[in-house]
């Protein structure tokens, strides 16, 4: 594969709004402590006026952890990429996939996608402004313009820049008439998109996103490509980070319950800062996904952590309703 040392390692956690959040970052790690984590989407308008302790703050265990970036100015992404290295983040990523109608209007996302020039500026200002990896995440095309060739020209462009790590969503993206989640499932999957741009490409370094969820995916992908991004199948069913961490490096995981268990302290310093249970215990509900109790589970799960006065008792609750056989 690639020459240089590699970036993301063979798996990591797409950067989703909502979902990737310190707390679940947080629990990820503890069921994956190898598996590269992303942040939500950072708008770097927001760093340039000074809004670096709202966005940046993460917990020390979540290394390996990159945060992105959304942005089409390339002195704002300079400053963003710049504020990233202060904080202590292993990598800085630029959003050139997200297709929301709130994204494109401020001019990022996906619909970057039709000026590689102006992306290949924005990279070259984030690679002047730190040491930190700069990466991009894109997809394979959008609206109409979704040829082969057209995704080699944008990944050239913007490879020419100094970019030579690249996460491609294996789908195009439409910029209307799709809704953000419809714009995760309508748009086929073109894996072999993806495989071709890598053996067309061998420097660079090509991960793959979009629809993996089993290990045989997985393992599949990972002879194509440089590494894996998963998205939804992390909060679906969580513990199948623990399963491909397990297989990937070799390591001891936790099982279900003591992931839970070790998870409780970080519960109760959040609820103490004032965050909302609902928030904290967003990353549980899938975690015991076939396992008997789920749904009990999840019913405790939502119904105690909306109390006003819930804390880490109502994870305790939850887990009394799992049989205790489902832990691995």
């Amino acid at each position: 594969m690639s020459e240089h040392p590699r970036i993301h390692g063979p798996l990591s956690v797409a950067p989703m709004m909502d979902w990737t959040t310190p707390s679940a970052r947080y629990f990820l790690r503890l069921l994956a402590p190898h598996v590269r984590l992303y942040t939500e989407m950072v708008p770097a308008v927001a760093l340039w006026h000074g809004a670096a302790e709202r966005f940046m703050p993460f917990h020390a265990a979540e290394h390996p952890v990159a945060v992105q970036l959304g942005g089409s100015d390339p002195a704002e992404l300079a400053h963003g990429a710049w504020i990233a290295e202060q904080w202590g983040y292993d990598e800085v990523d630029l959003n050139v996939g997200c297709p929301s109608d709130r994204v494109q209007s401020g001019r990022f996302g996906a619909c970057l996608m039709l000026e590689a020039e102006r992306v290949a500026e924005c990279v070259a200002a984030m690679r002047e402004a730190t040491a930190l990896p700069v990466t991009v995440k894109t997809r394979i095309g959008v609206d109409h313009h979704d040829t082969e060739a057209f995704l080699d020209t944008f990944i050239d462009t913007v490879a020419a820049a100094g970019c030579r790590s690249f996460i491609v969503h294996a789908r195009k993206a439409w910029l209307s008439g799709l809704s953000p989640k419809e714009n995760r499932e309508v748009p086929p999957l073109d894996y072999g998109r993806v495989h071709r741009l890598k053996a067309r490409r061998p420097e660079l370094e090509i991960a793959i996103n979009g629809g993996i969820a089993d290990s045989a995916t997985l393992h599949e992908q990972l002879r194509q490509v440089d590494g894996v991004m998963v998205g939804r199948e992390a909060f679906a069913n969580p513990y199948v980070l623990a399963c491909w961490e397990h297989e990937l490096f070799g390591t001891e995981v936790l099982d279900r319950r003591a992931a839970v268990e070790a998870y409780l302290p970080f519960v109760e310093a959040r609820r103490s800062e004032g965050v909302p249970m609902t928030q904290l215990v967003k990353v549980l509900m899938g975690l015991f996904n076939g396992c008997r109790g789920a749904r009990a589970w999840r019913r405790v799960l939502t119904e105690e952590s909306q109390r006003r006065d819930a804390g880490p008792a109502a994870i305790e609750g939850a887990l009394a309703q799992v049989a205790p056989q489902a832990a691995a």
